[in-house]
């Protein structure tokens, strides 16, 4: 549709926009503080005109107070963080050729991008392959199983706000998801210290190709949004997840909420590591505007896609490209 041709994050331009905004100086950028919802307010109405107002404003905003046990969020993290120190040919052992799943390390020429990471699926059951989750630590699966239900009740508080904030009963965009078939999937990004961080981006610019990601990070700062014409930090707050708006809640909001565009930066001389799950419709789910927000007056901005076929084309413009899927 020629609106989606003209939206410069659609997935199309997507490509395009990232070759000029890679081109970007590093450092030198603004740190300002994106927006921070506090969930434990007991005021719904509040909570969804913040979560709305983030979304369609900056396409990223932290929550904090959101229910996951802080326990549980540094578990998560010193589970994560051994899998990395492990000798190499112990990683190699949950390491895949022919999936994104499993545990990757390669250097990304062209974009000057260290790529090492463990990628995993999540939920719902049917889709998960435990070869490919790390059986040492030994703790690795409980704690992650564990991780994952509490994310997908935070998901799915978020999506209910968002859904009443578009005029739509709270299941509507759950449901447009999937319901409990939607996929949830773990990427543990590991971003080592790096002397030339001028020069090397933890992962290049994207927008994130599912529908919404939450993400945890350690106390290293490295996540940059683009807003305004400028790179901005997020600014590291304890214990909050950042959360990030992806293709298909733009698409599936006809435009209202925007997909932001993001990267990772390297760091001079401490290790930073990441934990997005993202969350995605069901591969055969046909995916666009919801038709509750179209009409004579709102028509479609973007063509209904089955979410594999967009998923599938958009990784392929990303490898033209010589973009890593993050």
């Amino acid at each position: 549709m020629e609106d989606e041709r003209k939206n410069n994050t659609s997935s199309s331009s997507l490509p395009s926009l990232c070759k000029q905004l890679a081109s970007s100086t590093l450092r030198g950028s603004l740190e300002l503080d994106i927006p921070v919802v506090d969930l434990s307010v007991s005021d719904e109405e509040l909570l969804v005109r913040e979560v709305t107002k983030a979304s369609e404003e900056w396409g990223v905003f932290q929550v904090v107070n959101h229910g996951i046990p802080t326990e549980l969020m540094r578990q998560l993290q010193v589970v994560g963080k051994q899998f990395f120190d492990l000798p190499e040919a112990e990683k190699e052992a949950v390491a895949k050729e022919e999936d994104f799943e499993g545990y990757k390390r390669n250097y990304l020429e062209g974009i000057r991008a260290w790529d090492e990471h463990l990628f995993h699926r999540l939920s719902p059951p049917s889709i998960i392959n435990y070869k490919d989750w790390p059986k040492n630590p030994p703790q690795y699966r409980e704690v992650n199983e564990e991780y994952t239900r509490h994310m997908k009740k935070l998901t799915e508080k978020i999506l209910g706000w968002l859904s009443e904030g578009l005029g739509l009963p709270r299941v509507a965009l759950t449901q447009s998801l999937g319901g409990e078939m939607a996929e949830y999937v773990i990427r543990v990004n590991y971003y080592p210290p790096s002397r030339e961080s001028e020069l090397a981006l933890g992962a290049a610019v994207h927008t994130d190709i599912g529908a919404i990601t939450l993400l945890a990070p350690n106390e290293v700062p490295g996540l940059q949004v683009f807003k305004d014409e400028q790179w901005l930090d997020v600014k590291y707050i304890n214990s909050a997840v950042v959360v990030i708006i992806g293709d298909q809640l733009m698409r599936m909001s006809n435009g209202r909420f925007k997909n932001v565009v993001h990267r990772a930066t390297l760091d001079k001389e401490n290790l930073r590591i990441s934990w997005p799950v993202f969350v995605a419709p069901r591969g055969d789910l046909l995916v666009g505007p919801l038709p509750e927000l179209t009409g004579d007056e709102s028509p479609p901005k973007f063509e209904s896609v089955v979410y594999k076929d967009y998923l599938h084309q958009t990784i392929k413009n990303w490898t033209l490209d010589k973009l890593p899927l993050y």
